[in-house]
């Protein structure tokens, strides 16, 4: 699909939002191409790069294009929601591998719901993430009333949810929105950077990671602790952990094959 580019290099997938008619809008098949991309990774993949062209991210989603298409039926809308759009943000949530949103420019509406599902978000001074839902008399519908809370905090969220502001990098800098600002011109070098530093890492701990950390969410901090015994007593008997351990006591790089 030419609006979804996908490239495998280094043990990263790149997966490049590619429509500038609509500031790298959604459709049904957009979301699907994406979801896909992100599903059917092959193995050899350690952590996906989602990301937009033409300096933007994602505008959300593409109205001209949905207006064009016609008007949905309350099945049709329903199927859309649940199935593509949705299925886009578990498919990035329940990745095995870290997923990492590189943003340059607007992160509107889906858009930055799309961002917040990603683990790891890193943007240029150019990023601008704005919850504009209810400018539009609508509320987020791409977990953005589960997810911003928890990442910059009630109140904030909140203030975005309700008023639909825009946030520019530094602000999202500063309120754990982006973990990594830098200049638009730095952001794909440093983008690879970040990735091939995750990509290096050891899959089953990152997997494990993600699974603890997602399900403590809505848990215990006893349940936490179970997971993260269940977790570690695996990793324990992993040659990924054998081999941590080797390259330690011989002072280099370990190599983590998965195993």
């Amino acid at each position: 699909m030419t609006d979804v580019r996908i490239v495998d290099a280094d043990a990263v997938r790149t997966i490049t939002l590619d429509r500038p008619d609509s500031r790298n809008g959604l459709t049904v098949d957009v979301c699907r191409a994406l979801r896909d991309g992100v599903r059917e990774a092959p193995a050899a993949v350690r952590a996906i790069v989602l990301t937009g062209a033409n300096g933007a991210f994602c505008s959300g989603l593409d109205l001209k294009a949905a207006m064009r298409s016609g008007l949905p039926s309350a099945e049709e809308r329903e199927r859309g929601l649940r199935e593509d759009f949705h299925g886009l943000q578990r498919a990035l949530v329940e990745s095995a591998r870290p997923t990492i949103a590189s943003i340059d420019g607007a992160a509107a509406g889906f858009g930055c719901d799309l961002a917040l599902a990603c683990d790891l978000r890193i943007g240029s001074d150019r990023a601008v993430f704005g919850e504009i839902f209810v400018k539009r008399g609508l509320m987020p519908d791409g977990g953005g009333t589960w997810l911003l809370p928890r990442i910059v905090g009630l109140g904030r969220a909140l203030q975005m949810l309700l008023t639909g502001e825009l946030v520019a990098a530094d602000e999202a800098h500063r309120i754990g929105l982006l973990g990594i600002l830098v200049p638009a011109a730095d952001l794909p070098a440093r983008t690879a950077q970040l990735a091939g530093r995750i990509a290096a890492g050891p899959p089953l701990v990152h997997r494990l990671v993600k699974e603890s950390v997602y399900a403590g969410l809505d848990g215990d901090y006893r349940g936490a602790l179970e997971r993260e015994a269940e977790g570690q007593l695996q990793l324990l008997q992993s040659a990924d952990f054998a081999e941590g351990i080797t390259a330690f006591l011989q002072k280099r790089e370990p190599r983590f094959q998965g195993r």
